[in-house]
Order: C-alpha cells, then sequence, then structure tokens
C-alpha cells in the first residue's frame, strides 16, 4: 500500500536534494572558483556528506554541466515568453533595461563566467555550452527570421546568424564589461543598448 507512494515521493525529494547541491555549489563556485572549489566545501555548504553528493551528481564537472542546462532552460523560457508578445523585435528593445540589470547583477555574474572560463579548459564543458546554444538557437532564429520577415527585411541565412551572433555576444560581453567598468552609467548604457539593437534586429 505504501510502495506507490514512496514512488511519488522519491523522485521529488531527489530533485530537491540536485537543487541543495546546486545552490551550495554555486555559492562555492562564486568565492573559490572552479577549479579551488572543492567537493568537501560544496559538501560542507550543502549540510551533507561529499558521498551524500556523489549520488547526485559524479563530478564537479557533472555539477557544472547542470548549471548549463538550468542557464539554457531558462533561456528557453524567456524565449517562449519573447515569442507571445504582439511585436518581438520591438520587445527586446523596449526590454532594454531588465536585461541589463539582469546582466549587471553581482549575483547573477560569476557562475556564467566561471562556466565560460571551464569551457575554455575543458572540452566537455565547452561541448556542453555549444549544445545550449545550438538548442537556444533553434527557438530564436525562427523568432528573429519570422519578425524580420513581417517587416520585409533581408531574412538570408548569413545575415541572420551574423545578427544573432553579434546580438549575443553584446549580452555576453555585459558580464565581462562590468568587470572593468563597474561604476558604468546605467541610463547612458540602456540608450547605447536600445540604438544597438534597433541597428542589429530592424536593419
Amino acid at each position: 500500500m505504501n510502495t506507490p507512494a514512496k514512488r511519488r515521493t522519491d523522485p521529488e525529494r531527489a530533485q530537491n536534494r540536485r537543487s541543495q547541491v546546486l545552490r551550495a555549489a554555486a555559492v562555492c563556485f562564486a568565492r573559490s572558483g572552479f577549479h579551488a572549489a572543492s567537493m568537501a566545501e560544496i559538501s560542507k555548504e550543502a549540510g551533507m556528506s561529499a558521498g551524500h553528493i556523489y549520488n547526485y551528481f559524479d563530478s564537479k564537472d557533472a555539477i557544472i554541466m547542470a548549471f548549463v542546462d538550468l542557464h539554457a532552460e531558462d533561456v528557453l523560457i524567456k524565449l517562449g515568453e519573447l515569442d507571445s508578445q504582439a511585436d518581438p523585435l520591438q520587445s527586446m528593445i523596449d526590454g532594454a533595461p531588465e536585461h541589463i540589470d539582469r546582466h549587471l547583477d553581482p549575483q547573477q555574474v560569476d557562475l556564467p563566467l566561471e562556466m565560460f572560463a571551464e569551457a575554455a579548459r575543458n572540452p566537455k564543458i565547452a561541448e556542453a555550452l555549444r549544445a545550449a546554444d545550438r538548442k537556444v538557437g533553434e527557438r530564436f532564429r525562427p523568432i528573429i527570421k519570422r519578425e524580420r520577415e513581417r517587416r520585409g527585411l533581408a531574412v538570408d541565412e548569413a545575415l541572420l546568424e551574423g545578427r544573432i551572433d553579434t546580438m549575443v555576444s553584446l549580452f555576453q560581453g555585459l558580464r565581462i564589461r562590468a568587470i572593468q567598468r563597474p561604476d558604468m552609467n546605467r541610463d547612458s548604457l540602456v540608450a547605447g543598448w536600445r540604438l544597438a539593437l534597433k541597428a542589429i534586429l530592424l536593419s
């Protein structure tokens, strides 16, 4: 009689434990960096034994790959919301303040930088990031193409790839620029961002 209930609760408990480990790992990676953070440090932060963590992640690589997947899922959700807008391209331009605030949030900066830094050294992480990028691109590209077609703008493949790569580079570069210039004028940045997006998306 109790077995079905156990089957229902165990996956939820496992997911909660995974989330607990990921929250702890995010703190440790931000504090110590990916390489310096040990499984012992992560286990202490998570409040569970290292052996217990290995039930959910078999290595630090597996933990950072989970972050890659979570980031891709978050972007896909946002793209779904974008696609539901009456004018997705204009919504991206109008949403510049929100995008900039999110990318400049100190709580959001450290972990993505750790992922990219590790990808430069670790082929497994690099491929995970590339796979996530392809997945996101498959969702994003049709939105841009459809909306440019609706406006009578060019939609050849090379142009679309160039515009999307430029836009993504702007977003990702914000994290690095925030380290170099933490005192950037936010309002001026928003104005420049809107100008750049307008040129990329609507010309």
